[in-house]
């Protein structure tokens, strides 16, 4: 497997790798969004890979998954849009994409890194219970809870059901 960051030529990977997000986020956040809601757009993806935030892995030249890389300010990194090929499942390309993403922004000198965990706040999603439990295998910790709604009003229409988001830390150190 190789992961590298898409320099500003691969925007012509961008529909394809919303297309792999979207596949992946509309199983793992299932019964979240209405209807047809994707996670993303080829246009929102081409602008990540423009300011250099998208990394991809491949696996004998095949888009595998990818991850958004970016840095929140001096001391913090953020990975989100995980997004490992489903048919690839149990071979360790999520968890090589946040090993990815934890070295980049510890060599550029971050000393803690984020994510994002989307969940609703009335029920338990299995995926979303799965990923929780991943994340601390990993050595991250819930931080703070907070409402969707509030941080991100723009997505609040679109949701289902109402959600909150976890927002774990790890350190870099």
């Amino acid at each position: 497997m190789e992961i590298a960051f898409l320099p500003p030529s691969g925007l012509a990977s961008a529909g394809r790798i919303a297309d792999l997000v979207n596949l992946v986020y509309a199983e793992s956040e299932k019964g979240l969004w209405r209807e047809s809601t994707d996670r993303t757009s080829a246009d929102e993806v081409g602008a990540f890979v423009r300011a250099g935030e998208i990394a991809v892995a491949s696996v004998d030249g095949a888009l595998a998954g990818s991850v958004r890389v970016q840095r929140l300010d001096e001391a913090t990194g953020e990975f989100g849009m995980l997004a490992a090929d489903p048919a690839r499942r149990g071979a360790g390309i999520g968890r090589e994409l946040v090993r990815f993403a934890e070295r980049t922004c510890r060599d550029a000198g971050c000393r803690e890194m984020q994510l994002e965990l989307l969940v609703p706040r009335e029920w338990t999603h299995p995926s979303k219970q799965f990923l929780a439990e991943w994340y601390a295998r990993l050595g991250y910790r819930v931080t703070h809870r907070a409402d969707l709604a509030v941080d991100y009003p723009h997505l609040a229409p679109a949701l289902a059901t109402p959600c909150d988001f976890l927002i774990y830390r790890k350190d870099l150190a």
